[in-house]
């Protein structure tokens, strides 16, 4: 089973985000907005935690633990602003959407998510967490698309959301695009989840 946690997106900052996407592709002209394979609103979310493919075994584990709870994170606001590529270096592949406000909490809710996966004997990834949206991935990226994005880049807020929970889905592969399912939500501090 394919899972990841991951800070929803509402329906306002779905669409405002599509919105910059088409504002972006329209700046980079046609052929480089083609090398692009743009994510759809109704996939966006900002991941926290990817686990990847997780046994059987360990599923039931890793959904308690993302039922309970997250006390030791009050909500918080995010603010979407700041275009950039992975890798920082050579050819791009993702083109990513950042942080202006939030990226601090963001940062401090994955590491709480992370300890308490830990336990569930799951492998969690040891490197640095970087809060950002991945909007596009480059079919075949190029040096001269990382000086396009920067060109692009306006540094604009471009959404904002009220952070009040961490939701763990599965995603199911397929030709057509991934499907995710939710499993559980962790409400953070105080909060009773409600529902998007």
């Amino acid at each position: 089973m394919r899972l990841f946690t991951a800070i929803e997106l509402n329906e306002d900052a779905r669409q405002a985000i599509a919105v910059e996407q088409k504002r972006i592709a329209g700046v980079l002209g046609r052929a480089a907005a083609a090398s692009l394979k743009w994510i759809q609103p109704e996939r966006m979310h900002l991941t926290l935690v990817f686990l990847g493919e997780i046994e059987e075994a360990h599923t039931p584990a890793v959904i308690d633990a993302m039922g309970e709870e997250i006390d030791e994170v009050k909500p918080f606001a995010i603010v979407f602003a700041g275009l950039g590529v992975f890798p920082p270096h050579r050819a791009p592949r993702v083109l990513w959407l950042g942080l202006s406000t939030g990226a601090a909490e963001a940062i401090e809710l994955q590491q709480h998510v992370a300890e308490r996966l830990s336990p569930t004997g799951v492998t969690i990834e040891e490197r640095a967490f970087h809060p950002h949206l991945t909007m596009a991935r480059w079919r075949e990226g190029r040096n001269a698309d990382r000086r396009r994005i920067a060109a692009a880049d306006q540094g604009a807020e471009v959404a904002r959301i009220d952070v009040g929970a961490v939701t763990l889905y599965q995603s199911r592969l397929s030709s057509s695009g991934p499907a995710y399912t939710v499993l559980a939500r962790a409400p953070l501090a105080g909060r009773t989840w409600r529902g998007a």
